[in-house]
């Protein structure tokens, strides 16, 4: 049974994105930290993480990056998972009944509108996960008490949900990547995420993007990374995506005239859009 580290708990939207991902049944090792989550692949405690990456509303996670440059890990997959959020309870809690809310600070911030408007007095309980705060509830069985959260969290801990859908933004998606120690290759692949570094002159990171045109690589993303204890300077990530295999390794090959450094973080096939939290 593979060993997946997740950041987070059991009912964690980390651990719903690597249930999905994985086809087989799997064991999911809970992290506290994204830090954690690295090391415990750098020392083969696991055979591969799930780590968020970006999200459409908070945008990307730079220390994430840095995470898998510094332990020079792979990506070998993704995966874009809808971040649905429900309001749950104990059974037998009524909305009329609740008095304190329970979750994430950005879930809660995600739910600001439907909080405003039907539960305007209630006490908002920020210190804990989604999961976890489904967990207290379970646990704790208040009964003025609930929780914002996934559907996965509410079925583990047993939960009534109250409300689906509950967010103000209905198009909210978290993109996790899937990584290894080592890289998987795959005749499947038709992405990939680099790095590279480019001098300070005029044009420089233009003839870099202008390769990847020239060969027909779609530009997915880029992001500039600040480097530690460099000031002004960055580390370029990219993700592209290719239709010919032949034109992806012409471009890498271009490419490497025009960059100080590269570095190829991961190649694997372009991930599902998981389109409803089920």
């Amino acid at each position: 049974m593979k060993r997946i580290a997740v950041q987070g708990i059991v009912g964690s939207f980390h651990e719903d994105a690597a249930q999905k991902y994985f086809s087989e049944k799997i064991k999911v090792v809970e992290c506290k930290s994204f830090t954690s989550v690295c090391q415990l692949i750098d020392t083969d405690k696991v055979d591969f993480a799930v780590l968020a990456i970006e999200n459409s509303i908070a945008g990307s996670l730079l220390k994430n990056y840095q995470l898998i440059r510094d332990y020079h890990l792979r990506i070998i997959g993704e995966i874009y998972l809808h971040i649905q959020m429900n309001l749950m309870a104990i059974p037998g809690v009524k909305p009329a009944d609740i008095t304190d809310i329970y979750s994430h600070p950005i879930a809660l911030q995600q739910c600001v509108e439907y909080i405003e408007k039907y539960f305007p007095n209630a006490e908002l309980h920020e210190g804990m996960d989604t999961a976890s705060a489904a967990r207290f509830i379970s646990e704790e069985r208040p009964v003025n008490a609930a929780a914002i959260g996934n559907l996965r969290s509410a079925e583990l801990y047993k939960l009534n949900i109250l409300e689906t859908g509950i967010e103000t933004n209905k198009k909210n998606y978290t993109r996790f990547l899937i990584l290894a120690k080592h890289g998987n290759p795959t005749e499947k692949a038709n992405k990939a995420s680099l790095c590279f570094e480019v001098g300070h002159f005029y044009g420089a990171l233009a003839r870099v993007l202008n390769v990847f045109a020239e060969n027909e690589i779609n530009l997915a993303k880029i992001q500039s990374v600040p480097i530690i204890g460099k000031p002004n300077e960055y580390t370029i990530h990219v993700d592209v995506e290719w239709e010919n295999m032949e034109n992806y390794e012409r471009a890498i090959h271009q490419t490497l005239k025009s960059v100080s450094s590269l570095a190829i973080l991961g190649e694997y096939e372009r991930g599902e859009v998981y389109l409803h939290d089920q």
